[in-house]
């Protein structure tokens, strides 16, 4: 097969990728204004995520609180992680806008792209009323990672843009399954993370396709400084999860909470089963070399 007998097979197929996830979306999408119950106050005897995503589950701090304490740890914990993702779904958004800026509007891939932010600004803004909800402010990265952000939306192309928007989704996607089946959890997030985990799936295959399909024929370097930019973008995602804030915010000694959620083995061994499937992808797309490890092990995604 020649040069462009192989790249006209592979636009094939990712045309017809971007045809399945266009109809699979007109099949399967919710309205979030609809779907979940913003009307009933919010019942405290419920958890916001499943306990044992909880950052100090398992340490001597959750077994001194009161269960009261734990639920609305949870709960402040569980609109943190919305915050965060709502901050990552903007830099989602400007990366495939600039992707698409000017391409083909009758490729099928050209309107998946544009379904795609579609469905994440219903996210942004479901997450945004899930938070306010619970009972929860504002939760924002450290300046750091919004400026470091705010520069990798504007200048993150290709393979290290897909594979950056996986590594997020795919984290929150294990989290989210455990938390929409968990009846402990107070059932208008579990519809949250129903609508969510549902939605995204979607996007994930299309992460993939794009990530496999831009490391066509990349060189060694290129994956290398791809890898690694990578690894850091997971970095500043993964630690921006849960807002220090949280702490003060549930009513705990916010210095002895710091200092054990960041010895909870627990927690990190979660973070890394959650990640399993992810990099296993990552190691066969070449994205899982020795310095990008390296970062992965310090975020405990390793």
């Amino acid at each position: 097969m020649t040069r462009s007998e192989t790249h006209a097979a592979v636009e094939h197929d990712r045309q017809a990728t971007a045809r399945r996830l266009l109809d699979s979306s007109a099949q399967l999408s919710y309205d979030p204004a609809r779907e979940v119950d913003w009307e009933t106050p919010l019942d405290t005897a419920y958890h916001g995520m499943s306990p044992e995503w909880c950052t100090l589950f398992g340490t001597s701090y959750w077994e001194d609180m009161t269960p009261e304490q734990q639920r609305e740890l949870t709960r402040q914990e569980a609109a943190s992680v919305a915050s965060t993702g709502i901050w990552f779904e903007m830099i989602l958004q400007q990366m495939i806008l600039r992707d698409f800026y000017a391409k083909d509007p009758t490729d099928p891939a050209f309107q998946w792209a544009l379904t795609e932010i579609a469905d994440e600004c219903r996210h942004s803004i479901m997450f945004a009323r899930g938070a306010a909800k619970l009972g929860a402010p504002a939760y924002r990265p450290r300046r750091l990672a919004v400026e470091l952000g705010r520069l990798f939306a504007g200048t993150a192309t290709g393979e290290a843009a897909y594979a950056a928007i996986l590594v997020a989704e795919e984290v929150l996607d294990v989290m989210q399954r455990d938390w929409m089946r968990d009846e402990r959890v107070v059932p208008f997030v579990r519809t949250i993370n129903n609508i969510h985990v549902v939605e995204e799936s979607r996007h994930m295959k299309f992460a993939r396709e794009e990530t496999r399909e831009r490391l066509r024929g990349a060189g060694v370097v290129r994956r290398q400084v791809n890898a690694l930019t990578v690894a850091i973008a997971a970095y500043f995602i993964v630690t921006s999860m849960v807002s220090p804030k949280v702490y003060a915010n549930a009513g705990l000694d916010t210095a002895r909470a710091l200092r054990e959620a960041r010895a909870n083995e627990h927690h990190r061994s979660m973070l890394r089963s959650s990640c399993a499937g992810l990099m296993e992808f990552l190691d066969s797309a070449g994205l899982l070399t020795r310095a990008a490890r390296a970062v992965y092990q310090r975020a405990s995604l390793v």
